[in-house]
């Protein structure tokens, strides 16, 4: 039996991390089709939030009210949007090119998540669906999701930054790979 020999790759050829995820992030973005995918969900997604968030009205007329108390979880929930929207954007290009079957549940786990924290289930009319539909286990919903509406963003945004990276990680590794099949 012959035995190959295998030669490392220089380390200083191998792509750092960083600019995996900014060759991922233009990979996508290279589209405007992405682009408008990422705008649409996160202007969606800030519309709702800030209505939940009781800060947009629409009746009488348009109104945009940020009190002082609000302005953590109004950055928070912008940050919210933006990732999201990315990741959103992101997923729908990894669907579609992608030749494995992948995982849908996979997709919502970060953005439902953020959805649900985003909002404060107390304070907003989403507080009676609540109560009214699950009885106690509504109130007990709703008063744990205002209690902790910023430590359930920050977890959210965490997981965002996780379903970007593993996203990311998808894309890059399939080039990676589809590059090294070429050569042969």
């Amino acid at each position: 039996m012959r035995e190959e020999k295998k030669t490392p790759v220089p380390s200083s050829s191998s792509p750092k991390p960083q600019r995996l995820f900014i060759l991922s992030f233009k990979m996508v973005f290279s589209t405007w089709t992405y682009i408008v995918f990422a705008v649409i969900t996160t202007v969606t997604f800030w519309i709702v939030s800030s209505i939940f968030d009781q800060l947009l009205f629409f009746y009488p007329i348009v109104i945009f009210y940020l009190p002082d108390d609000a302005l953590v979880g109004f950055i928070l929930a912008n940050i919210i949007a933006i990732i999201l929207g990315i990741v959103v954007s992101m997923n729908i290009y990894v669907f579609r090119h992608s030749k494995r079957k992948i995982n849908t549940a996979s997709f919502f786990s970060g953005s439902s998540l953020s959805v649900i924290s985003s909002t404060c289930a107390s304070c907003s009319s989403l507080g009676f669906l609540l109560i009214s539909t699950l009885g106690a286990a509504g109130i007990t919903i709703s008063s744990f999701v205002s209690n902790y509406q910023t430590p359930l963003r920050l977890l959210s945004i965490g997981l965002l930054i996780w379903a970007y990276y593993s996203v990311s990680s998808k894309l890059t590794k399939s080039c990676i790979l589809n590059s090294s099949d070429g050569s042969k």
